[in-house]
């Protein structure tokens, strides 16, 4: 099973160059597809499922396609039985058991006719009974549901449909330990080839082929994740030591250039004192100095060749080094003294059920944890609602913080009214916004550009929050992006609470207090 890539070329419709001329073939059982944010990872996915067209060039692949997409989140309207894909076959049942039905009806049954409860034990099987666990529950909305859910509802619609070859846009996002065990076993045991866009180094090392999108390529490894940045840190390695390799040549190169002219220079002016001495006949003068020239011009351009020659090796091997554009994030200043009092809940009841007491105070940093639906999110709009004490922000998961069809710029703009538009245009390029790119709608962007955004739109805002909540805010980032988030938190002085299954995370940002969810409230 493969995938092949015929000199696809694609543009966006300001003209902002995506792919030209790509030849590729993914090619593996698990093939993980690596890449910064808004290399074209997604884009290609669209492309296999006919989503976009390219402007020139094919894509081709054998068999049914399952595509698990990023932005099932947003989909807030929808019911569980929509996501699933059968909706349809419901509303065909509804009314043939009405006595309604009609021969579309029953076309669009076909041999269906226990699709619903079918589609009940297969959520059972994968974990996922308290969420449906019977029929009536097929028709929850989106928006009763927690991220993971969503996510794990969505693998449920694409493996219904039996798939040839499954495609996975960030499959872990939000999912708690427990159900990323489940997804890592189903596609262990899928009986296809799975293309997985993720930076869940934990999934991608269960890969067997990594492809890189890079400046509009494709380059395969074959091996997991671990081995592939094992060779691309040797290639960075050799490519650093040829690069000062390069650039002493260049020295080296310039220094016997200046020599060289200091040398003709003394040349030429005993050759003018002998001249204007005259103790040699004329023209044996002449013919001395057009020798002493042409051989000093030849001298010259022997120097300047060579110091050409070392600059254009060291702009070749300088090409060879990653200089990836990495979230440069400064915090404002927003300390906060041991004792502050930021928020204090009592007796709190969330809507699925557990009573919440919560106090937090000063900069402390709150990882709050807690299976799939447990009420997480829900919390952290309580506490929302409750009224912090101090200047406060929250990044949902569903990154709602913006209107869609305003530009990044207009975004920020409207969060921090009393910053010009130089100052604001500064800070957007620390997230990577520069130029046009400030510019281009909300509703454009791609999956970890949209995070960027929303981050950018809390953090730049005035007040400068001092309080800090996070829902899930590594999903989607690339791995330079997600060490500069690391860095950026593990300086901010304010307090924290982060919702995140990231353990990696949650340990680099130095959380002070665990607390775990559960059916009998917070339990630290």
């Amino acid at each position: 099973m493969s995938i092949s890539f015929s000199d696809l070329t694609f543009s966006w419709p300001d003209g902002t160059p995506v792919f030209d001329g790509l030849n590729a073939v993914l090619s593996g059982t698990v093939v993980g597809l690596v890449g910064a944010n808004g290399a074209g990872k997604s884009t290609l996915l669209r492309f296999v499922v006919g989503e976009l067209t390219p402007a020139r060039g094919s894509v081709t692949v054998a068999g049914r396609i399952g595509y698990l997409r990023q932005d099932l989140g947003l989909r807030v309207g929808s019911r569980v039985d929509e996501l699933l894909g059968i909706a349809p076959q419901r509303a065909a049942l509804a009314r043939i058991e009405a006595g309604e039905g009609t021969e579309a009806d029953f076309d669009t049954v076909g041999t269906q006719w226990q699709v619903e409860d079918e589609a009940v034990a297969l959520l059972g099987r994968l974990g996922l009974d308290y969420v449906a666990g019977s029929v009536a529950d097929l028709d929850r909305t989106v928006d009763t549901l927690s991220g993971g859910e969503t996510v794990l509802l969505g693998l449920v619609a694409e493996l219904l449909a039996e798939p040839d070859v499954l495609l996975l846009d960030e499959p872990t996002n939000n999912l708690d330990s427990a159900a990323r065990e489940r997804l890592y076993e189903v596609i262990r045991q899928f009986d296809g080839m799975v293309v997985v866009v993720s930076h869940d180094r934990a999934l991608l090392d269960r890969a067997d082929v990594i492809a890189e999108v890079r400046a509009g390529e494709i380059r395969c490894f074959g091996g997991n994740f671990t081995h592939y940045e094992e060779v691309i840190e040797a290639e960075q390695e050799a490519a650093r030591a040829a690069v000062r390799d390069a650039r002493g040549d260049v020295r080296k190169q310039a220094r016997e250039l200046v020599e060289a002219r200091i040398k003709l220079d003394r040349r030429a002016r005993y050759g003018q004192k002998m001249y204007d001495q005259k103790r040699e006949p004329k023209i044996v003068m002449g013919m001395r100095k057009n020798s002493a020239e042409v051989s000093a011009g030849k001298l010259r351009n022997a120097h300047i060749d060579k110091l050409d020659s070392a600059r254009e090796n060291l702009d070749r091997a300088a090409e060879l080094v990653r200089d990836d554009r990495e979230v440069r994030i400064e915090l404002p200043a927003t300390r906060l003294y041991p004792g502050q009092d930021v928020i204090e809940l009592a007796g709190l009841e969330l809507a699925n059920g557990p009573v919440v007491d919560l106090r937090v105070s000063g900069p402390e940093r709150i990882a709050l944890t807690g299976r799939n639906g447990a009420g997480k999110s829900t919390l952290l709009r309580q506490i929302a609602a409750a009224g912090p004490k101090v200047a406060w922000r929250m990044l949902p998961q569903r990154l709602d913080v913006f209107s869609e069809e305003l530009s990044v710029f207009a975004n920020v703009a409207a969060a921090a009214p009393h910053a010009d538009a130089e100052t604001i245009r500064g800070q957007l390029a620390r997230f990577l916004f520069r130029g046009a790119d400030a510019d281009r709608p909300v509703a454009a962007l791609s999956g970890g550009e949209r995070l960027r955004a929303a981050l950018a739109t809390l953090l730049l805002a005035d007040p400068a929050p001092r309080f800090l909540m996070l829902d899930e805010p590594t999903n989607n980032l690339d791995l330079p992006s997600l060490a500069h988030l690391t860095q950026a938190l593990s300086g901010f002085e304010g307090a924290l609470i982060v919702v995140s299954h990231d353990q990696r995370f949650l340990a680099d940002i130095g959380v002070t207090r665990t607390l775990e969810l559960t059916a009998d409230g917070l339990v630290e």
